[in-house]
């Protein structure tokens, strides 16, 4: 009960849950959309799945001044590339926030005479740029954790009684290959922020993708990613230990 009301105190909070619930009734009428002794629940996951996403269009209305201010934090990042990616993420998801809310002011009537597709293509492809530099830091910081693993004398003992301790696999694949993945299992095992983020990152890409035409799917993969995704940031707020940093 303490974590339920963790959550729904914070505005984050709320528009995950209202994320994760949107998702999964995309999910829901793709896995019923053939059923035709269902058709009244699927006019209900349509409409639940409507206010949904209008409620999440209420609390993302700040969230472009949230996005600048942290743009300019990350500007002071020691770090050139995470100062780069993390800058660029941000501005991305302030003008993707700009034309979503641009987008909700003409549903209501508020803003007249634009073009809805157009925005609305703008709206992906800087929600399609700010998830690839997010990756491209999760790279980053994968690959410095892996180089500093490897450093690790302890490490390395353990990587060689994984090679010797397995010899059916060493011979099927390539012993460095075989390193390689252990090292890459092992980095993010002991950093789950790291790897939490970057699939959250990756489930998320494949909504812009789709959008855009770049790499179509059909609504059910749409609707698990976007589920997933969503869950993953519920787990953040819950533990912020799981939230990666910078």
């Amino acid at each position: 009960m303490e974590s339920f009301i963790k959550v729904t105190n914070q505005t984050q909070g709320r528009d995950r849950i209202f994320r994760a619930t949107q998702y999964a009734c995309a999910l829901a009428k793709y896995v019923l959309r053939n059923d035709s002794t269902r058709k009244d629940l699927l006019v209900k996951l349509r409409s639940l799945e409507a206010n949904m996403s209008s409620g999440r269009k209420l609390f993302r209305l700040g969230n472009t001044v949230n996005s600048i201010d942290a743009a300019k934090k990350t500007l002071y990042l020691s770090d050139p590339v995470l100062r780069l990616c993390l800058t660029m993420a941000n501005l991305n998801r302030a003008l993707y926030f700009i034309c979503d809310n641009v987008l909700w002011a003409r549903t209501l009537g508020l803003i007249q005479g634009i073009d809805k597709d157009r925005w609305n293509l703008n709206a992906n492809r800087y929600y399609f740029f700010s998830l690839v530099m997010n990756l491209t830091r999760d790279a980053y910081v994968i690959v410095q954790l892996m180089v500093q693993r490897s450093r690790e004398r302890k490490f390395q003992q353990k990587v060689n009684q994984h090679l010797n301790g397995s010899p059916d696999v060493a011979c099927v694949i390539i012993p460095q290959l075989d390193a390689f993945l252990f090292l890459l299992i092992e980095s993010l095992r002991s950093h789950p922020a790291v790897a939490l983020d970057t699939l959250k990152n990756v489930c998320d890409l494949f909504i812009p993708l789709d959008k855009l035409g770049i790499y179509q799917t059909n609504a059910g993969i749409i609707g698990m990613c976007g589920l997933v995704s969503s869950l993953i940031g519920i787990l953040s707020v819950l533990k912020p230990s799981l939230k990666i940093k910078p």
